[in-house]
């Protein structure tokens, strides 16, 4: 399954190491990472996929794919800018968002308008997102609550 994970880019070393944990447990599962490519959260969740030898793609706002951070495996320009945070929910089959601002908050409003389910670790307190406390229970969360074909 793939799954976006949506956060600030910009984190605490707190919420870094969650979404690194994220990553880890996303690989080990088997889930492909979705996300915005850049720093903070997204550069975190991929690091820690990646540690677990799992595959990460990265939409990026720009036109130039280096401008991915480097564990991003498959980067993805769009020159969409905000925009794009519609690519990075649509391309995942379920989302969770590590805390964040107001560009994770459109994220889960996307996510939640295209049917996604969404866990939050530390997140917006949003009606259909599911607060859960670790990595391990959005992981188990969103993996019970899609069904892939």
């Amino acid at each position: 399954m793939r799954v976006s994970v949506i956060g600030g880019s910009t984190a605490t070393d707190e919420t870094a190491d969650t979404a690194r944990l994220l990553g880890s447990e996303l690989a080990s599962r088997g889930h492909t990472v979705v996300c915005g490519g850049l720093g903070g959260v997204m550069e975190a969740v991929c690091y820690g996929a990646r540690e677990a030898g799992g595959e990460t793609v990265g939409i990026l706002p720009g036109e130039h794919r280096t401008d991915a951070n480097e564990h991003v495996t498959v980067p993805i320009a769009t020159g969409m800018g905000h925009a794009r945070n519609a690519l990075v929910v649509l391309n995942g089959d379920a989302a969770i968002a590590v805390a964040g601002a107001h560009g994770t908050l459109s994220e889960i409003g996307l996510a939640l308008a295209h049917g996604r389910p969404v866990a939050g670790i530390g997140t917006h307190a949003v009606d259909g997102v599911e607060a859960v406390a670790s990595p391990a229970a959005a992981v188990d969360y969103v993996e019970a609550s899609v069904r892939v074909d």
